[in-house]
């Protein structure tokens, strides 16, 4: 079985807490099923789902490069010279990361409103762009955007290899096989 969850913001990826806070136990219904990767708190978008344990190892091991595409607000109005950092690849602390597919974006129609909002700054824009990567180091695109000196807003997962989000709404889920 293969599940998409659209994970909104602000959701443990995993299934439970002792905190008491949400986790993908109130949005997935099906038992025996884990996630195939993870995706931060913070963060929003694609997660994948599976009670088989190979499919899961195809998924999110980095020797099968699985390309991951997310939709990035960053703060400021990004540069030419920061998109192709990001396309050459970047030092971060752990290392030197592979080289990105890196484009600038527009934020899209059918985008739903965060909770809480982005912080919203009159003086200073934000920018969209849309990043794919194929390795997954914690929390790579934030500190790869802010890096190249524009931290991320808002990141959220559109695409993991062949699977993509393709209009299901946040805290919903979707029976791929």
């Amino acid at each position: 079985m293969l599940i998409a969850l659209n994970k909104p913001y602000g959701v443990l990826c995993q299934f439970t807490d002792a905190d008491g806070r949400p986790t993908l136990a109130d949005f997935v219904r099906q038992k025996g099923v884990y996630a195939a990767g993870r995706l931060d708190q913070d963060s929003e978008g694609l997660l994948l789902l599976t009670d088989e344990g190979a499919l899961a190892h195809r998924l999110t091991d980095p020797k099968h490069k699985q390309p991951k595409t997310y939709l990035v607000q960053v703060d400021g109005a990004i540069t030419d010279e920061a998109i192709a950092a990001l396309r050459h690849g970047v030092v971060l602390k752990d290392g030197p990361t592979l080289p990105a597919g890196a484009e600038h974006a527009t934020e899209p129609d059918w985008l739903w409103p965060r909770d809480p909002p982005v912080r919203f700054r009159k003086a200073i824009p934000t920018s969209w762009l849309r990043i794919t990567l194929r390795e997954g180091r914690n929390r790579q695109v934030r500190r790869m955007t802010a890096a190249v000196g524009f931290p991320t807003l808002r990141l959220i997962r559109e695409r993991i290899g062949p699977h993509a989000l393709d209009g299901l709404p946040p805290g919903q889920t979707r029976v791929l096989r």
